[in-house]
């Protein structure tokens, strides 16, 4: 029998958390062998998410009480709080250097810290680890995450928006300085915290914006974009909450350069992700729902003709809690670890 390779979860108490716990019970080559939740610390998972009555895992534990030595990880998933992840997983890499490290946090994305600093409101505690920081978009970055020690896993939102585009930005289709995402979330991307805005009475039966303007995610997607385009892109972006759990839809608005149509932006989308497992192209004209990628890694993404000329509509849908976080940080670690990108992620979409 195939070794298995050492997983802690810390942070294992939120939805990102439970969430890789799931996938990891179905990996092959994965064993659970530390989860933390410092509120929780000394239940059993199953007092906090009963999903997992059925299964024998570790008992939740303080962060603070952890011997990253003794532990010695193969590899962590840090599901933590933004700001605070630094500093732990500076700790954790002084003293078990050998350990891989996936961070779900945003505290590793943008790989200038000063513009950290901006974004974020605070100084960067770990600089020196940021400059060996990849950032975990699989389908981009593929060869750089295979050999890292510490990956940046993407935000939900804009994996949402990257994959449909840095295809497009990288094969000069589109126009850089048009281009607009009107995106969309369930209420999992808010996290799990008791928040009053949170409360259902708050939040059904409605629909609104939020970070209008100033949304962190900007900065991420500065960045990337800019990465792909050899030169500075800003982009118009603005997020939704929608009283659902899961799923993120991006509606994208861009426009064709040197009269590339909606349906040439199609073949280009269709040729570059002809060989990945986890984005689909629809046919043209086709448009995602959320309903069609709940519970799966997948990434659907579908271009229509605006009725402007030369303008396109992209739509793509995602599960914000696996390929927006969880999934794709287990894509992340089959590559670090060597294993086959899709073990453990083959699960189709749940539906109805």
């Amino acid at each position: 029998m195939a070794t298995k390779a050492k997983i802690g979860v810390l942070g294992a108490s939120g939805y990102t958390g439970a969430d890789l716990v799931r996938l990891l019970l179905r990996h092959p080559r994965a064993e659970i062998v530390l989860l933390t939740a410092d509120r929780s610390a000394g239940k059993e998972m199953r007092e906090v998410y009963p999903q997992f009555s059925p299964y024998e895992l570790p008992r939740l534990v303080a962060l603070d009480s952890v011997d990253w030595k003794a532990a010695a990880l193969d590899l962590a998933f840090c599901a933590l709080p933004h700001a605070t992840t630094q500093k732990v997983i500076k700790d954790l890499l002084a003293k078990a250097p050998a350990t891989k490290v996936v961070d779900l946090s945003a505290d590793f994305r943008l790989h200038d810290t000063s513009a950290y600093a901006k974004w974020y409101g605070h100084e960067h505690h770990a600089a020196e680890l940021q400059k060996e920081a990849v950032y975990g978009l699989v389908e981009v970055h593929r060869r750089d995450i295979k050999k890292a020690r510490l990956v940046a896993n993407p935000g939900c939102y804009t994996t949402c928006a990257q994959l449909p585009l840095v295809p497009l930005i990288e094969n000069k289709a589109i126009d850089l300085d048009e281009i607009v995402i009107d995106a969309k979330s369930g209420m999992t991307g808010a996290g799990r915290a008791a928040k009053e805005s949170m409360l259902f009475s708050e939040v059904s039966e409605g629909f609104h914006a939020y970070g209008v303007g100033h949304h962190r995610h900007m900065a991420e997607l500065d960045q990337e974009f800019s990465l792909a385009a050899g030169r500075p892109v800003t982009v118009t972006f603005t997020p939704h909450l929608v009283p659902m759990n899961r799923g993120i839809l991006s509606t994208i608005y861009v426009r064709g350069k040197r009269g590339r149509t909606p349906q040439d932006l199609h073949e280009v989308l269709l040729k570059y992700y002809a060989k990945e497992p986890f984005v689909h192209v629809l046919p043209f004209g086709e448009t995602p729902q959320t309903r069609h990628i709940r519970g799966s890694n997948m990434t659907f993404i579908g271009v229509a003709n605006d009725r402007i000329e030369g303008r396109a509509i992209i739509i793509s849908a995602l599960d914000n809690l696996v390929k927006g976080a969880s999934g794709q940080a287990m894509q992340n670690m089959n590559l670090v670890l060597g294993y086959p990108e899709t073990m453990g992620l083959e699960q189709v979409a749940l539906f109805p």
